[in-house]
């Protein structure tokens, strides 16, 4: 589609742009919903500052991981390389890419650290946070759509690139799945407002995000068709991560369940 733009002679990603428009609609959704809740708003924002921070990084960290070939050559020849300008260039390429799931998983962890660091009430903040990061990934997913990546599989219907990021994509018509897991993530996004509002699942809907996007994910994921992510055991790693996350966010929403029905 168009992975960037020219303005002013500095090139623009429109990734890197519609990430920072869903970083800018998430902090605003928090930011209000917060004020109009008896929770800080500024301290809502900060908490969600720490969760993106740490979440950029842990997304490119796991990128790391997951191409692990990759990472144990880099490792083996790092005293080999010749300069300063051609480490970054490694490092560039070994971090360049980003896996949602590992920036999802720091990301909370590093919020919820710091919200019990500040003792606040974790419940009230995260059920916020829980409809703020799907609308954040709804954005992010329009910008792997116009960059190209993360791109889906081949079919008759769909979309050619030319221009993709990443060149095996082009030249072949290819399922929108970037589109459809965007328009998922809004549909998601509205569904946990709604309960917010209703003050449905109180405590818990954190845990709700990461079993219904670990079940939309898992099933987005037979029409993906960037192959490199690798796979486990037959699932691609977002289709076996998404199991234990799955699987974490049922085994909270129950505990968090018996809890509340034996504090009553």
């Amino acid at each position: 589609m168009l992975p960037y733009f020219y303005l002013f002679g500095k090139m623009i990603s429109l990734y890197a742009l519609m990430s920072l428009a869903g970083v800018l609609m998430a902090g605003t959704f928090a930011y209000r919903q917060a004020r109009r809740s008896p929770l800080d708003p500024v301290t809502m924002i900060s908490m969600l500052l720490v969760a993106v921070s740490a979440g950029w990084a842990g997304s490119h960290l796991t990128y790391a991981l997951v191409n692990f070939g990759e990472l144990r050559l880099f490792l083996a020849i790092i005293r080999k390389i010749p300069s300063f300008s051609v480490l970054i260039q490694y490092l560039q390429y070994l971090f360049g890419g980003a896996v949602f799931y590992g920036g999802l998983i720091i990301g909370i962890l590093a919020g919820m650290a710091y919200g019990k660091r500040k003792q606040l009430d974790l419940d009230a903040y995260s059920d916020i946070g829980a409809a703020a990061i799907p609308l954040f990934h709804g954005f992010g997913r329009i910008g792997c759509f116009l960059g190209g990546c993360c791109y889906g599989v081949e079919c008759k219907i769909g979309f050619i690139y030319t221009r993709s990021v990443v060149e095996e994509a082009n030249g072949v018509r290819r399922f929108p799945i970037q589109l459809v897991e965007s328009f998922l993530n809004f549909a998601l996004f509205f569904f946990l407002w709604w309960l917010l509002r209703k003050s449905r699942f109180k405590g818990k809907l954190l845990y709700l995000y990461l079993c219904l996007y670990a079940l939309i994910r898992f099933i987005l994921e037979f029409w993906r068709g960037d192959e490199a992510r690798g796979f486990l055991l037959g699932m691609s790693t977002s289709q076996f991560i998404g199991i234990f996350v799955f699987a974490f966010g049922l085994l909270m929403i129950i505990f968090k369940g018996r809890r509340q029905t034996d504090s009553l």
